[in-house]
């Protein structure tokens, strides 16, 4: 089992890479770490932040795929309906952009941390964009 730190400005988590259940995302995911992003609050997915990602491609498709996702499921959408993104859920969470409801796969569930979501949620909503770094443990 993989783990991953994630660091959101002054909070960490660590996550479990769900390669059971979503093999190609963690496989392609791995192959980018570390990985430095912005995280931003959603517009249409209700209590989450997300990493936009506009046209980059993993080379993935559906798999272990959700709309709802729980607080600390993180999501990759590869596409499609929407621009590629990441997902991560802090509170309630009902997928979606624009054009209606999305589905991504869940390849990253925070183990450690967990209770300091809804702060980082807080975080980006009030005070903007945050860095988000991923790094294998």
């Amino acid at each position: 089992m993989t783990s991953v730190r994630i660091t959101v400005a002054r909070f960490q988590f660590r996550a479990r890479m769900e390669e059971a259940d979503a093999p190609q995302t963690c496989a392609e995911f791995s192959r980018l770490l570390p990985y430095r992003q912005k995280l931003i609050h959603a517009r249409w997915s209700g209590e989450a932040c997300w990493i936009p990602l506009g046209e980059f491609r993993l080379d993935v498709g559906f798999e272990n795929h959700t709309s709802y996702p729980a607080p600390g499921q993180i999501l990759f959408y590869p596409g499609g309906y929407s621009e590629t993104e990441i997902l991560f859920p802090y509170g309630a969470t009902h997928f979606a952009s624009k054009l209606g409801q999305l589905a991504g796969n869940h390849f990253l569930t925070i183990v450690d941390g967990r209770e300091h979501l809804r702060e980082v949620g807080n975080l980006v909503l009030w005070q903007g964009a945050q860095d988000i770094v991923f790094e294998e443990m």
